[in-house]
């Protein structure tokens, strides 16, 4: 190597720490090039042999490493927001069966290419339950791609236009687990519901599927246009399936009107004299 290349010639030029920090970036070791200085100290300070000493960097870089690749698939997954299961409240929605939820989030069924969908009115945590479900699935390392229904069929549309809809359509497929939320909130146009069908059919036992909903199947035909293309798709989705029933009230109205509640406890204070508050909106009331 050249001077010129910013490189040292060879290990007889250059202080050792300046040599090592070379290679230990050659090498992509970056855990170990900013731990190894404090941990030999720490090891020399203790006692530990060399033999352990590498030990320990080695065991850092991989924990590190591991972090990293998380952190990537999380942000190819594409979320819109990071959640995971231990925020949602499940008692907040009886119909969940808390227990299978918690077991489908060792993504065992990922590897049996199972697929999942909750199904429930609106607010009740479908999507949070997805999002949870997704990440437990990237941090056991599996690649994930989250999307919208509509999100989804504008982007094949769109590929389908500029000519790239293949290539689309392979990228889906390869994904472990891929995540269409919030189908049955817009109605699909005949082409756009036979491409969401092709992207359900290509992942048919070739890969995990979960799909949200706020309508029950016999309400899909209205969204997707065609007895026949529901009855196909349904039949592939639900070959091997998992479903989460999650009717009940809105979670998202429950905490509103709890926060709404807590809100109005100094809102008489404020007040101007004489004034009422609705306890349940904390609206004034006129006099």
């Amino acid at each position: 190597m050249s001077a010129a290349d910013g490189m040292p010639h060879g290990t007889s030029q250059g202080t050792p720490q300046i040599l090592l920090a070379h290679h230990l970036k050659q090498l992509r070791l970056p855990t170990v090039l900013r731990e190894y200085d404090k941990v030999a100290r720490e090891c020399a300070r203790d006692g530990v042999d060399h033999p352990r000493y590498l030990l320990r960097l080695l065991e850092l870089e991989l924990i590190d490493r591991e972090r990293r690749l998380v952190e990537r698939r999380i942000r190819q997954a594409r979320f819109p927001t990071t959640k995971s299961l231990d925020s949602f409240v499940f008692t907040a929605i009886p119909s969940l069966n808390k227990m299978l939820v918690l077991e489908l989030a060792r993504c065992e069924y990922i590897l049996g290419r199972e697929n999942i969908i909750a199904l429930g009115n609106s607010g009740t945590g479908k999507s949070h339950v997805a999002l949870g479900l997704g990440l437990a699935a990237c941090q056991r390392g599996f690649s994930v791609v989250f999307t919208t229904a509509a999100q989804l069929v504008h982007q094949l549309m769109e590929a389908r236009d500029e000519k790239r809809l293949l290539r689309l359509q392979r990228e889906l497929q390869a994904a472990r687990l891929l995540i269409v939320d919030e189908l049955g909130y817009v109605p699909l146009s005949p082409t756009g519901a036979e491409l969401l069908f092709e992207v359900f059919s290509q992942r048919y036992e070739h890969g995990s599927t979960i799909v949200t909903s706020n309508l029950p199947f016999e309400e899909w035909t209205a969204v997707l246009g065609s007895e026949r293309l529901t009855g196909a798709l349904l039949d592939r989705l639900t070959h091997h399936v998992h479903i989460l029933a999650m009717n009940g009230e809105s979670y998202r109205l429950a905490q509103s009107t709890a926060r709404r509640r807590h809100s109005t406890k100094a809102a008489p204070a404020e007040a101007v004299a004489g004034e009422q508050i609705d306890p349940d909106t904390g609206e004034i009331l006129p006099r």
